[in-house]
């Protein structure tokens, strides 16, 4: 196609979306009804951290949103970051507004004074629990600040000024006395001056190799981008001495993605970018060199060079080593994954993955531990005995498997633990119980012949969350925990080694979650903490588990919420809220999530504001999409199309849905739902889709151009249009992108037929908006 008709299709576009624009003064910045007011403004409890030693808990308590002043200073989208140049931090940062040292023994509290005008992080322990270090942003710059936990004092590092914009600006040495973290290169001068004239077009190179084209954002646009990418991404390692300050620099400067610290704390596993640099990809898919460095900065082992991943097959992998790691129970083994499929998961192989190890001084052959007959997913080492547990995934069922094998005998036969559907709520054995060794590495926590599994516990009822003691030999649990129906009670951690003491977090609809200590078998708990509720006026909304069948008669459900004041019998506005999910199966895709019983609290723009307004929430409206991976979104409008009209039915039936007044929402995928919802249907009249990446999933936008050539109904649009909630009858059209978009090809055609079908749905006009606070989401404002 040329040029010329692009450029026109494009204007084409914008007319469409955009149909007049009528200039307007300025006005400032506008608030929501005070009912929703009061619960924004609602102070919130605590984030609670529990030291490795288990015997204190850190209470962080930090400010619920950032000020218009924090959003108004300057940011740089780079390479998939957004970056503040006057802090080399995060756009976005946490504020902590107080911190408190707890025993957990004694609930004896310290509390910690804070610099002035902090803006301090999550606070980080030591392997041992004896101090935690934390971040605090300054207004040009980031700096260490080191705890006490004794004391509960808190002390600033002099001479170090942290890069906290790409990497693992900070992290704990084995040693418990220093800190590694990634600083900013000394005298590296100004930034990068903007060019008056640009230094050259933008080229991109096609060398005739398809490749997939996934949708991301902040990515690098010119070649002034990439110098900022450099300059503000560029970090010099240094170990900081917590007691005397003194900074030791290891290396030479670069961009760092990642530094995983050896359990022996003398070898430095670092991976670095390098160019050429992608402007279609984040930085994480740039080129990368992976070495291990000595304690002095010094290359030890070159582990790989891996290209710029740009050839990976959709659902695949990358070739080359990959998930690379060091034994947590050694003093420098490397790990890592090779694909011996070409990273194709659609390939017809016997073997698709091996796991191999490498010991230092890294001048052997590596020893292959495991071949996976699936995709590798994942391994979880234990704590003694060479215990791993390696597990795998099969694409085409959704199937994982979880083996136990002997790392120092890998010749054995490996053990199958678990064998289920991926997606099999109500059969999942729960997840390790993980332990902090000494040196800092997390890993299984062993008890003799037995682990622990922390689960969600799905029932068709709702969670009940549990605690198993599993002997591995037996392959039978103990049951040590398991909560009531009438509550929401979680694991948290654990507080022995054999399980008979451990933390969990109790909550209900009417009570805040809060933390207690409970003895295994026993039904008494011991409160660690005492949150108010930071919302009474909330209490008084109503919330139930509602149950349904889809016309083809899959399981549905939903969790219904109704407004503080509601009368029975009642027909209210509604608002469905959704998220699609893929099943192979009708029997899971029926499976109940979540709990009733949780503590009702929301805030920043969530959907369940509607209920202080009057309106009826059916939230997380489940809407599974039913078949094999490869053909299954060929029905997929069909099947959410059932599942809205069988959620409205439902809501219908039991007296407190307006079939005449509903509206339909979501957030990225669920955006996606929306827009074919409102395209594909008459259930609705307003939409809220949240940042529709519609173009993130590639398959789906192939065979949606398929249908706008073959003149079906068009089912997708633009990545660059949003759709917003409606007032009263007008559809609004939202295009939020604060940058040009290059508009493939097939785009417009699709983007124009979706406009027009929903106009005429609307029968009225569309007009732009772009949401600037929460007011613009909410019924009855202008």
């Amino acid at each position: 196609m040329s040029r010329r008709r692009i450029v026109l299709l494009a204007f084409i576009f914008l007319a469409l979306v955009f149909p007049s624009i009528n200039p307007q003064a300025q006005t400032k910045y506008q608030k929501p009804p005070k009912q929703i007011m009061d619960v924004l403004d609602a102070p919130a409890n605590p984030f609670v951290s529990v030291s490795p030693a288990k015997d204190k808990m850190l209470l962080a308590t930090t400010t619920r949103y950032p000020s218009i002043a924090e959003i108004a200073e300057p940011m740089l989208r780079l390479a998939g970051a957004r970056i503040n140049p006057k802090t080399n931090a995060p756009h976005r940062t946490m504020r902590i507004t107080s911190l408190t040292l707890r025993n957990i023994a004694d609930g004896r509290e310290t509390k910690i004074v804070l610099p002035p005008n902090s803006r301090m992080g999550m606070p980080a322990w030591a392997p041992d629990g004896r101090h935690f270090a934390a971040m605090n942003v300054t207004g040009n710059g980031v700096e260490l600040w080191i705890g006490d936990a004794a004391s509960g004092r808190l002390r600033r590092i002099p001479g170090i000024t942290i890069n906290a914009a790409y990497g693992d600006p900070m992290q704990w040495m084995p040693d418990n006395k220093s800190i590694l973290l990634q600083s900013i290169v000394a005298n590296r001068g100004p930034a990068p001056a903007a060019p008056s004239v640009p230094a050259g077009p933008n080229v991109q190179e096609n060398y005739g190799k398809a490749s997939p084209a996934p949708t991301l954002q902040d990515l690098l646009r010119n070649s002034y981008d990439e110098q900022l990418f450099d300059y503000y991404s560029t970090s010099q390692l240094a170990s900081v001495n917590v007691t005397s300050g003194a900074v030791t620099r290891l290396g030479r400067p670069g961009i760092i993605a990642s530094v995983d610290i050896a359990p022996d704390g003398n070898h430095l596993l670092v991976t670095q970018n390098h160019k050429p640099y992608s402007y279609l990809l984040a930085a994480n898919s740039f080129p990368r060199e992976v070495e291990v460095w000595d304690r002095s900065g010094k290359l030890v082992h070159k582990v790989a060079s891996l290209p710029l991943q740009d050839q990976i097959p959709i659902e695949g992998v990358a070739t080359g080593p990959r998930n690379i790691s060091w034994r947590p129970t050694e003093p420098a083994t490397l790990v890592w994954v090779e694909a011996l499929d070409g990273g194709d998961t659609r390939k017809k192989v016997a073997l698709r993955d091996k796991v191999v190890m490498l010991k230092a001084p890294f001048d052997g052959q590596p020893v292959e531990l495991v071949r996976t007959e699936h995709r590798f997913q994942g391994l979880v080492w234990g704590e003694k005995n060479g215990m791993v547990i390696v597990r795998d995934f099969d694409r085409n069922r959704r199937w994982v498997r979880s083996f136990m094998m002997n790392a120092d005998s890998p010749s054995r036969e490996p053990k199958l633990l678990w064998s289920r559907s991926m997606q099999d709520r109500y059969n999942d054995p729960g997840n390790p119980v993980m332990k902090r060794l000494a040196n800092g590495q997390m890993t299984i926590l062993q008890s003799g012949d037995s682990i622990f599994l922390s689960g969600q516990g799905a029932t068709p009822k709702g969670d009940r969350p549990f605690l198993d003691k599993f002997n591995l030999g037996t392959m039978k649990s103990e049951r040590l925990f398991r909560c009531d129906d009438a509550s929401y009670e979680s694991f948290v951690t654990m507080l022995s080694d054999d399980g008979s003491r451990f933390i969990t977090s109790y909550e209900t609809q009417t009570t805040p979650p809060n933390y207690f200590v409970r003895n295994a078998g026993g039904d008494s708990r011991q409160a660690l903490t005492s949150f108010p509720d930071p919302t009474p006026q909330l209490r008084g909304i109503k919330k139930q588990l509602v149950r349904y069948k889809r016309k083809d008669g899959v399981d549905l459900s939903f969790t219904l919420y109704l407004p503080p004041d509601y009368k029975a019998g009642t027909p209210l506005p509604t608002v469905v809220w959704a998220y699609p999910i893929e099943f192979n199966d009708a029997s899971t895709a029926g499976q109940v999530s979540g709990s009733t019983n949780r503590f009702t609290t929301f805030g920043g723009y969530s959907h369940l504001f509607f209920t202080l307004l009057g309106y009826a929430v059916l939230d997380d409206a489940t809407m599974p999409v039913i078949g094999d991976p490869e053909t299954m979104n060929n029905t997929y409008v069909e099947q959410i199309v059932a599942s809205a009209q069988a959620a409205i039915d439902k809501a219908v039936e039991m007296g407190v849905t307006d079939r005449s007044r509903v509206g339909v929402g979501g957030h990225s995928y669920g955006a996606f739902m929306t827009a074919n919802l409102l395209a594909q249907s008459d259930l609705f009249r307003p939409a809220s889709p949240e940042a529709a990446l519609i173009t993130e999933r590639s398959r789906l936008l192939d065979s949606r151009a398929r249908d706008a050539h073959s003149g079906k109904p068009p089912r997708c649009i633009s990545k660059s249009l949003h759709l917003c909630l409606p007032t009263r009858s007008r559809s609004r059209f939202c295009s939020c992108t604060e940058k040009p978009t290059t508009i493939p090809e097939r785009i417009p055609s699709r983007a124009i037929a979706f406009i027009r079908r929903s106009r005429a749905t609307a029968a009225t006009s569309v007009t732009s908006l772009c949401l600037s606070n929460l007011t613009d989401i909410l019924p009855g404002n202008r």
